[in-house]
């Protein structure tokens, strides 16, 4: 394109854009007109320049083109190169302008550019998609090891493998970047109990310790002794949250416990049921064909005199005494052993006397290694323990007795923090997190049910102690093509009607505190070959232990 340079003034004019004309008509009062090529007029825009001399920048190079001067011979003819030396600024404009035309033709005339690589394969696309996904896995790692400034942290100490794997990644999905989920397992129940009371003990928490946790979990019958020792606080506003009002009538009852931790349906609520379970005898299908013996359905069937010395149990003076209660016709949670059981603490004494002569082994860790390697016959202990163990075993039959047994749960706690003092940075001191109910109310809810269905973890969700199960044919559907577990649970849950006559154990009375210890005391303490049973002095240390005041 072209461009017409004029004489100044110029100042008046710069602070208006330049138009391109969308016409090439003659300058006036001139006989000889623009070339028909493009070109930019200035002359509306600016006119007090003289005429008579133009500059003419054409598509190639500059050209002067002259003009015929105005009729009037008022105005003195200049030289173009006067006005240039009098208007340095105007020389710089037209440079500028100029460039800038030679520029955009240089972009029009390109030819334009064609990729001529090849399109990538589809293996190759795969292998890029696998990378893209590794580093998106690679992103994600990283950024979850950030630290927020809004983080919220929630520190978990719970049971080892009491918690299914999917929810912990389903809870940190449902919360986000904004948690900060920490959480640290222990072997058992006893280990966190300890952690606990030696924390209030000496008044002191450390950082990793259970009692710096915001939840941890404990056995419901530990809860009473935690409630009264002071290790656990009340979860505050717990009638008022969804994970509360889900639960059944049974479970508010239990939960609802005064400062003593004795059951008050005005008490505080003290913790919050994730999974439970019931007590199992499992027994050798093969050895008690071998031997022509008739198959376990009830507690009296452990009295039998063929299963002398065969039987291990665990080593829990209430489920010891209770099986015993049971089999007397009692229940779990006898208040009066003297009144509520015919021929009062001797009947008990007896057959207590009798139960523990059939048993070879009363311990909490090694009465399944005992029955997986035939040492004993059968094995009476928490569905928790025991289900996993025959899952592995080829011959073994699991049953609840068809009399009801015990109940057992575990549940989240608030470990009672703020009274301890601590000089390390770490720790819960200013209150538990507010993400607890959060926790809760994610455990209880109705869809935490299926890894307990699918027997990935053992037990069962809270919300299924009073609702209708699954029927035998739908339960067979669902495990067709895997290994089935010969036993009477159903969904790991006992049939209806066995579950209507099994107990939670309750907190004991002072009159049965003290049948207990008076039966512990009394009862005969034989062995069986190199296999010593726990004698009931130690029995009797631990349920001081754990239940004096």
């Amino acid at each position: 394109m072209g461009l017409l340079l004029l004489q100044p003034p110029l100042s008046p004019h710069l602070r208006h854009p330049l138009l391109f004309s969308p016409s090439y008509p003659p300058i006036p009062n001139s006989s000889t007109s623009i070339p028909t090529s493009p070109t930019l007029s200035l002359k509306p825009f600016l006119p007090s320049f003289s005429q008579s001399h133009l500059l003419i920048f054409s598509h190639t190079t500059p050209r002067a083109v002259p003009v015929h001067s105005r009729c009037d011979n008022s105005t003195p003819s200049h030289s173009i190169f006067d006005s240039i030396r009098r208007h340095p600024l105007f020389l710089l404009h037209c440079a500028t302008f100029a460039f800038f035309l030679a520029a955009s033709r240089a972009c029009a005339c390109a030819p334009p550019h064609i990729p001529t690589a090849p399109l990538p394969s589809i293996s190759e696309a795969v292998a890029t998609e696998e990378i893209e996904d590794e580093e998106l896995k690679t992103a994600f790692v990283k950024w979850k090891s950030k630290s927020y400034a809004l983080t919220v942290p929630l520190t978990i100490v719970a049971l080892q493998g009491s918690i299914p794997p999917a929810w912990i990644k389903e809870f940190i999905q449902v919360q986000g970047k904004r948690l900060k989920l920490n959480i640290g397992y222990r072997a058992n129940l006893d280990s966190i109990f300890f952690e606990l009371t030696s924390a209030s003990d000496k008044g002191r928490v450390q950082p990793k310790s259970a009692m710096a946790a915001d939840i941890v979990s404990i056995g419901d019958s530990w809860l009473s002794h935690a409630v009264a020792k002071g290790l656990i606080e009340p979860i505050k506003n717990a009638q008022e949250q969804d994970w509360f009002r889900n639960l059944s009538q049974k479970w508010k009852v239990y939960l609802c416990r005064n400062s003593k931790g004795e059951l008050d349906p005005n008490g505080e609520i003290y913790a919050a049921p994730y999974r439970w379970g019931t007590m199992v005898i499992a027994y050798k299908k093969s050895k008690f064909k071998k031997h022509n013996l008739k198959p376990i359905e009830d507690w009296n069937d452990l009295w039998r005199p063929d299963l002398c010395g065969k039987i291990a149990m665990v080593d829990s003076p209430r489920e010891i005494i209770g099986a015993t209660l049971k089999y007397l016709g009692g229940s779990y949670n006898t208040t009066d052993i003297k009144s509520q059981v015919t021929g009062g603490r001797e009947a008990v004494l007896k057959s207590l006397t009798l139960f523990q002569r059939q048993v070879r082994l009363f311990d909490n860790v090694h009465y399944l290694k005992s029955f997986a390697t035939g040492d004993v016959w059968v094995a009476v202990g928490w569905s928790g323990d025991v289900i996993p163990a025959a899952k592995r075993m080829s011959d073994v039959t699991v049953i609840v007795p068809k009399s009801g047994t015990s109940l057992w749960a575990d549940i989240w706690a608030i470990p009672y923090t703020t009274k301890c003092t601590t000089d390390k940075i770490g720790g819960r001191v200013r209150g538990p997190s507010p993400l607890i109910h959060q926790w809760m109310d994610f455990c209880v809810q109705a869809a935490r049910d299926i890894p307990f269905r699918e027997l990935v973890v053992p037990g069962s969700s809270p919300l299924c102690l009073e609702q209708s199960i699954h029927t035998e044919a739908a339960h067979n559907e669902k495990d067709r093509g895997k290994p089935k577990l010969d036993t009477n649970l159903v969904d790991g849950m006992p049939p209806r009607e066995i579950l209507e006559r099994c107990e939670f154990l309750e907190p004991l009375s002072d009159d049965a505190m003290e049948d207990y210890r008076w039966l512990l005391s009394n009862v005969q303490k034989p062995h069986f070959g190199s296999f010593r049973t726990t004698t009931f002095d130690q029995l009797l240390n631990k349920f001081k232990a754990n239940f004096s005041s």
